[in-house]
């Protein structure tokens, strides 16, 4: 007989029930509150107060808001962080909250989160009468987590951004095959759906791996538009400069944000086919907020503007829109190529779409060479039938009417409607 107490623990949506990004989660049980993430929307210019969800504690006092739990470093999960009382509690994951840390320097829409307290793989953490258990999973996000949450008798699992064809794999697996218990609740993200039929599969980390080697086999300078804190595709592009001797020049946003992490199993200063570049935007920025600090670690592997023409032909630049006058001034537009490793949606419009636009300009085709940060239907399928949960709750995702297609249990949502877990 089930003796767990119904109801008492109830949930709501902000926004992700009929959308990508811009997520965010309430808990209530026991007259206290949670969140889950508190994203910036994809869509939206910048964050503002008018994004904000109507949750009461955000910005005026209300002590039942008892922390804002960010499941991993995207955006669209922690942008709209900055605009609260910074008197909420904070728990991410520690690697999360440095290398948010180490991005704040360099950008104006990054801040430095002060932490209260850090989720652990498998490791329960107590917030009221909330009990959290953070799962480490694979995604494009490093130290991303899906989340256990069990109040009043009852149990909501939470993925968060999540993937299976990662070089963190082994955790999807990990996860299938030691899933949670007795979930009531599934609050499961859909991001694959509508970009992918059902038995299809993204390319895994190693076959784009496999094309960056064919691709920086040819010669000629080469340059690469990818996020710095993708570090599974900053490993994968490293590997593959090693394969093809060829020098990966990043610059010092990239560098600070690997040391970050605290792995030491990745790329950093001493290692063989690694230099770092101080991009002109950068510098200037560096020396306007006197923060010159952040090169000493890097004096002995930088290497200059004038010297990188000299090798370009064995050269692969992690590059940014605004250094498009760094390679002006470099003379290194001669043999050059450029790849783009992000989602191509970026190209459609904004910075992305200038920058193709500017490439073509010159000659220069933007190939391609990309894989998702989230989970095709097919591993999705494998996560929901090895959590069975008795309701699953699509979210982050813009096809929340198709998942009774390929799920069981499928109990559909409103962003602001409150429901019992």
């Amino acid at each position: 007989m089930n003796t767990r107490s119904m109801g008492a623990f109830r949930a709501r949506v902000h926004r992700g029930t009929r959308q990508i990004g811009g997520t965010c989660i309430e808990l209530e049980a026991d007259g206290q509150r949670i969140l889950l993430d508190l994203g910036l929307p994809l869509d939206a210019d910048g964050a503002s107060d008018d994004l904000l969800p109507d949750v009461a504690g955000l910005q005026g006092e209300d002590p039942s808001l008892s922390a804002i739990v960010i499941s991993h470093g995207h955006g669209d999960h922690w942008g709209l962080l900055p605009l609260c009382k910074p008197a909420i509690p904070l728990v991410m994951g520690a690697a999360t909250a440095r290398i948010m840390g180490a991005a704040a320097p360099f950008a104006p829409n990054f801040f430095a989160p002060n932490v209260s307290k850090y989720l652990t793989d498998r490791t329960p953490l107590q917030i009221g009468p909330f009990r959290l258990t953070p799962y480490l999973v694979d995604h494009s996000a490093y130290d991303a987590y899906a989340l256990e949450i069990e109040a009043a008798g009852r149990r909501l699992f939470y993925s968060g951004d999540i993937r299976a064809h990662g070089r963190k794999a082994a955790l999807f697996e990990q996860l299938v095959r030691k899933p949670p218990q007795q979930i009531d609740t599934m609050l499961m993200e859909g991001s694959s759906l509508g970009r992918l039929d059902e038995h299809d599969h993204f390319e895994s980390e190693q076959e784009i791996e496999a094309r960056l080697i064919e691709n920086f086999s040819r010669p000629g300078f080469v340059m690469i538009s990818a996020s710095a804190q993708n570090i599974d595709r900053m490993v994968g592009i490293y590997r593959a400069c090693k394969r093809t001797n060829r020098t990966l020049l990043l610059d010092v946003y990239a560098m600070e944000i690997l040391r970050a992490t605290g792995n030491p199993n990745l790329p950093n200063v001493g290692w063989p086919n690694l230099s770092v570049y101080v991009p002109e935007y950068q510098r200037r920025h560096i020396a306007r907020n006197q923060r010159f600090d952040l090169l000493e670690p890097y004096k002995s592997t930088r290497i200059f503007r004038e010297h990188i023409a000299e090798i370009a032909d064995r050269v692969v630049m992690l590059f940014r829109p605004a250094m498009m006058r760094d390679l002006e001034l470099g003379n290194l537009w001669n043999d050059a190529r450029a790849i783009w490793s992000q989602w191509d949606g970026y190209l459609n419009e904004g910075p992305g779409a200038k920058l193709k636009a500017d490439l073509l300009g010159r000659g220069i085709r933007l190939d391609v060479i990309h894989t998702s940060g989230h989970a095709s239907i097919a591993d999705l399928k494998r996560l929901a039938n090895a959590l069975n949960p008795r309701r699953l709750v699509p979210i982050h995702t813009f096809q929340g009417d198709r998942f009774s297609d390929y799920f069981a249990n499928v109990t559909r949502r409103d962003d602001g409607e409150w429901w019992d877990v």
